[in-house]
């Protein structure tokens, strides 16, 4: 006997993003995503040649993206005019 599933139809295929999806959602090119991704520097999961990507943690990433940016905004020294 199956279990019914109480997520949306669909819910897997948007929470589980392609590389061009990636691309697409953040604004990149998608050969930044393959690069950040190879690096370890972006959430991913090599799965044989593909590299998938979980929309949350994605968001995630992100938000700690940002945060770390503009911490170092604030760390820098302002130049003051003459």
């Amino acid at each position: 006997m199956e279990t019914e599933r109480a997520e949306k139809p669909g819910a897997v295929e948007s929470e589980i993003m392609t590389t061009s999806e990636v691309a697409e959602y953040l604004r990149l090119a998608e050969a930044t995503i393959y690069k950040l991704a190879q690096a370890g520097d972006i959430p991913a999961v090599k799965v044989g040649r593909t590299w998938r990507f979980k929309r949350g943690l994605i968001d995630e990433w992100f938000r700690q993206e940002a945060t770390q940016s503009s911490r170092l905004g604030e760390m820098a020294p302002k130049v003051s005019e003459p």
